[in-house]
């Protein structure tokens, strides 16, 4: 794979709904704007094992998916109230 500079538009148009590994990702207010792709999948265990070994020579790193996560199910007392 090519280490080049995508922004987060391109990536979600590149690949939808996978996991995506940035290195040096450019970071706005908490929000990922891009950043070079170092390795994708659709199982996040795999970007993160297989992924490991290629962030040696980058100083940040970030996991960003790039579709849309399924919201959480809150369990419990405080979903009664």
């Amino acid at each position: 794979m090519e280490n080049t500079y995508q922004t987060l538009t391109e990536v979600q148009t590149n690949f939808p709904n996978e996991w995506i590994l940035f290195g040096n990702p450019i970071i706005a207010k908490s929000k990922v704007l891009g950043g070079i792709v170092l390795y994708h999948s659709a199982d996040k265990k795999e970007v993160c094992y297989i992924g490991r070994s290629k962030t040696v020579d980058y100083e940040k790193i970030t996991l960003v998916y790039s579709g849309l996560l399924k919201s959480r199910r809150r369990v419990g007392i405080m979903k009664r109230l």
